[in-house]
């Protein structure tokens, strides 16, 4: 009987070691066969030249169906390409009798030829949809602007993109008088504004100006949305499905309270003796006031039974709460692993979402500017702050199933909104004093009255 889960698990590995083998291998034909595809609509539709929406063979309509079909392809390449290198890097590391070979048979030779050869197709494929100029010509239309999946690199993508950072290297965040961070020339910022709004509206090109500029707020709007998503729903989908499907089971069979400790820390065992001490006092109030219920046999008996049964309730409700606690610190980590990978493949998105928050920001009016500032630093250092970090600091302990170190704490409180006051004050005086010193009058006068 035992033997039996030994088999399984034996044959369980053995197949995932085949899989693992086989896995670049998979990869790499799944994206020469979306290289190939890519390369048959160019052939077929396109006269071998690369798909673009410039094309004046075909309606608007069929245009928009080649471009969501280029970028389905350009993704499932990348995808399957970024696939390969990993799995082929973990699959040489681990297969160390590949190097204990005295020479290389002939049928490694041809796999090997063959694979530079599907690489070099692919390359050949993809390297036509990269790093094109951001002109307004090359501009997807407004009935094509998609927002991309988290691993797109398509024709489009790099287009628009390209675009947002050539528009923002023209133009400035806060409109037409240079960019926010510059310093203040000599004439004041609202003249060079109405001479430069007069100068725009003669020139003659001033509609297709118009119209750049609005569908590159448009991109930039899409992506920014898009990641902001991407960064709150990713960490917690991740936390919750690691969580409940991976973390949960192996905890489950591994914390046994007859074998480890019920708590994990003494502030748990505290409140456990506090409830039972309630439980106990009430126990004996109601025995004393004749409401108890009658006793069949010595009432000392039945107390001693009731208690009892209330010690192993508290022993096995605080043992999820500490075995919860050891569950979500794996989750949150794993979580966090998560945020810094969608960090780290989405910086170009990254630098535009900083763009469109700086707009955001600065478009503000003078009033909402004040009233923002405001209420960030009345909310995270003003005089009632510390008792909302006190709050989210014993959150976060018992999240984690740490004791709350009143210490720590207090420490905290008397140093970070502190430097948070500094930070917000120099910002103040830095930036906002010298793009908006009308804000800064308004936020003065506001915050005195």
């Amino acid at each position: 009987m035992r033997s039996s889960p030994l088999i399984s698990i034996n044959r369980y590995l053995r197949n995932a070691n085949r899989w693992l083998i086989q896995t670049p291998e998979r990869a790499l034909d799944q994206a020469y066969d979306a290289a190939l595809m890519i390369k048959a609509i160019e052939d077929q539709h396109f006269d071998g030249e690369k798909i673009s929406s410039c094309s004046s063979k075909h309606s608007d309509n069929v245009l928009s169906y080649f471009q969501s079909e280029l970028k389905k392809y350009l993704k499932i390449a990348d995808v399957r390409l970024t696939e390969f290198k990993a799995s082929r890097f973990i699959v040489d590391s681990t297969n160390s009798t590949l190097y204990n070979r005295s020479s290389i048979s002939a049928r490694d030779r041809e796999q090997t030829a063959a694979i530079l050869e599907k690489l070099k197709f692919i390359d050949e494929i993809l390297d036509r949809y990269k790093f094109e100029p951001a002109t307004s010509k090359s501009l997807v239309p407004l009935s094509q602007v998609e927002p991309t999946s988290l691993s797109t690199r398509s024709e489009p993508t790099f287009n628009e993109k390209d675009a947002v950072r050539s528009y923002n290297s023209e133009t400035s965040l806060s409109g037409d008088d240079g960019s926010v961070l510059d310093k203040t020339g000599v004439l004041p910022r609202s003249i060079l504004g109405t001479l430069n709004r007069i100068k725009r509206d003669l020139d003659p090109n001033s509609e297709e100006e118009v119209v750049r500029t609005f569908r590159v707020s448009k991109v930039k709007t899409l992506i920014s949305i898009r990641l902001i998503l991407l960064l709150i729903i990713v960490p917690l989908l991740t936390q919750q499905l690691s969580k409940t499907f991976i973390i949960s089971p192996v905890v489950d069979r591994v914390w046994h309270p007859d074998q480890h400790a019920i708590f994990v820390n003494f502030e748990l065992e505290e409140e456990a003796l506090r409830e039972f001490n309630t439980f106990k006092e009430r126990l004996e109030f109601d025995r004393l006031l004749g409401i108890a219920p009658e006793h069949s046999t010595a009432p000392e008996a039945d107390d001693e039974s009731l208690l009892k049964e209330k010690v192993q309730e508290i022993a096995k409700s605080y043992s999820r709460l500490s075995a919860n606690a050891i569950k979500n610190v794996f989750a949150d980590f794993i979580s966090l692993i998560a945020f810094t990978v969608v960090l780290l493949t989405n910086r170009r998105e990254l630098e535009i979402l900083k763009s469109f928050i700086d707009e955001t920001v600065y478009g503000l009016s003078d009033s909402a500017k004040a009233f923002i500032i405001i209420l960030f630093t009345d909310m995270f250092v003003g005089f009632h702050s510390p008792h909302g970090w006190e709050v989210l600091l014993e959150g976060l302990a018992k999240h984690l199933g740490l004791p709350a170190n009143r210490d720590f704490i207090f420490l905290f409180i008397a140093t970070f909104p502190v430097i948070l006051d500094t930070i917000f004050k120099y910002w103040i005086f830095r930036y906002l004093n010298r793009i908006s010193p009308s804000a800064v009058a308004t936020y003065k006068n506001m915050n005195e009255t």
